[in-house]
């Protein structure tokens, strides 16, 4: 693995985010999870690189990651991994080990004690800088109507990238 600048690869980033990415949390007490995110945002904030992610209330994630000040979001950017994407979007943590049933290799990560999935391409280390709980009466009609019918709203989670790191034979 190498160190690189996120912004190099931000739009793999965000096309892979269409396809999932590996959000992995390890609480205070050593509980650790994987899960699929399709949604989350790159940016730059309070001039930090900023990955933020988005966690609903009802995710066994949300219990670890209340319970953290850091993640790690790990991409297959070569399209592997589809099935364990597809487990870990549809199956919880709280009743499957799914590092141990998709049989996922977890990689300690450089600047975090949250692990990185080793079969990733890149990888991105994120301490938590901020969050907020969505609120209804501040979202758009469409956006309630479409995602928010059963009340299971997100948090945000502002993480500061601390690490970027991808696999040599990635293209930068």
């Amino acid at each position: 693995m190498k160190e690189i600048d996120y912004s190099q690869l931000s739009e793999q980033i965000i096309e892979q985010l269409k396809k999932g990415a590996f959000l992995t949390v390890r609480d205070k007490n050593g509980n650790l999870n994987t899960m699929t995110i399709g949604w989350g945002s790159l940016g730059y904030m309070w001039f930090k690189p900023v990955f933020i992610v988005m966690v609903r209330f009802s995710r066994y994630t949300y219990k670890l990651i209340e319970n953290s000040d850091e993640f790690s979001v790990s991409f297959p950017l070569k399209g592997q991994l589809k099935k364990e994407l597809g487990v870990c979007g549809t199956k919880t943590g709280r009743d499957l080990d799914k590092f141990k049933e998709c049989n996922l290799k977890l990689q300690m990560a450089q600047n975090i004690k949250t692990p990185v999935i080793a079969e990733c391409d890149l990888h991105l280390e994120c301490k938590i800088v901020y969050k907020q709980s969505l609120d209804a009466t501040f979202m758009s009609e469409e956006i309630v109507r479409v995602y928010g019918s059963e009340k299971d709203y997100h948090t945000l989670y502002y993480g500061e990238i601390l690490s970027c790191s991808a696999k040599e034979d990635i293209n930068t």
